[in-house]
């Protein structure tokens, strides 16, 4: 019997979390802890995004439970990474900001997974891999149960 493709991306996922963990785990990150690092760095790199994202925010963009994101959050700001800061237009949200320490250490920590995912994505030919991220990304984008 064939492996499910349900099967076969949790068992990916899960090779990709473990290889990512192990690779930041010098820099004191886990692999959920990069995800809002990287998303916080990315959003506050970009010139179209003014304001500081949510907690709420960013719980949407990287499909993590909002309770979930808090506590990251939390830890991340305990390490000196981020700043949780009130949102001025709503007294229940919290908006985040990164340190410059959490500025230097995205940055390190980004360059250390684009190169791991390098080399992970290169037993396919390089045309295979963009390919394989146009499914991927259909698929996330197709509707269905989340």
């Amino acid at each position: 019997m064939s492996p499910t493709p349900g099967f076969l991306v949790w068992r990916l996922s899960m090779k990709w979390k473990v290889a990512v963990d192990r690779a930041l785990a010098p820099l004191g990150l886990t692999h959920a802890q990069y995800s809002l690092l990287a998303t916080l760095y990315g959003l506050q790199h970009d010139p179209r995004s003014a304001e500081l994202p949510s907690q709420r925010r960013l719980a949407d963009h990287t499909g993590l439970e909002a309770l979930y994101v808090s506590k990251l959050a939390r830890t991340l700001e305990s390490a000196g990474l981020i700043d949780r800061l009130p949102d001025p237009a709503d007294t229940r949200a919290v908006q985040l900001r990164l340190t410059d320490r959490g500025r230097s250490v995205s940055a390190e920590a980004v360059g250390i997974v684009r190169e791991l995912m390098a080399e992970l994505l290169a037993p396919l030919p390089a045309d295979r891999q963009a390919a394989f991220v146009a499914d991927l990304q259909a698929l996330l984008l197709e509707r269905g149960p989340s």
